[in-house]
């Protein structure tokens, strides 16, 4: 039950705000950032993306295949980062269900384009801070914590394992 309420808050925050920096480890083991949008969140908790797939990118994570996906949407004080595994996955069905005309500005061949593959990601844990409350409501808890030496109640914050 755990993990299905775990999945729940998972696909409700990351669905929420769609794209994340996907961060992987370079061939020379460096951090990569680069932003990439949520092409689906399945009812196990993976999270899909689309990719080219002779990218560095797609190098790295056959390299190293942890990643980390960072989704925030400040105007909502919403926050989430996500550890996980990566593999390359060469699926039709999936790559014509998830399309979308907004993968066709990468992929002008849409799902007959040769480079196309998706990227899954298993979550392992992630982090979330929520809080619905606007910047005011943030900024005035803020300030009343400095005054009374208190800490500042900014919402919702959990480490989930999957």
């Amino acid at each position: 039950m755990k993990n299905e309420k775990n999945i729940s808050i998972l696909k409700e925050m990351a669905e929420s705000v769609r794209i994340c920096m996907f961060t992987t480890f370079s061939v020379s083991d460096e951090f990569g950032s680069r932003p990439m949008g949520t092409a689906k969140i399945e009812d196990d908790g993976s999270i899909w993306f689309y990719t080219n797939e002779y990218s560095p990118k797609s190098k790295e994570i056959s390299k190293e295949n942890n990643v980390l996906l960072a989704y925030s949407d400040p105007s909502k004080n919403t926050y989430l980062t996500v550890k996980g595994k990566a593999e390359l996955v060469d699926d039709k069905v999936r790559t014509e269900a998830y399309f979308s005309p907004f993968i066709k500005a990468w992929f002008p061949d849409g799902v007959e384009d040769p480079r196309l593959i998706l990227i899954k990601v298993t979550p392992d844990e992630a982090e979330y801070w929520d809080s619905s409350s606007s910047k005011i409501v943030v900024l005035f808890s803020t300030l009343k914590a400095l005054v009374t030496g208190d800490t500042p109640d900014l919402g919702k914050h959990d480490t989930m394992k999957f």
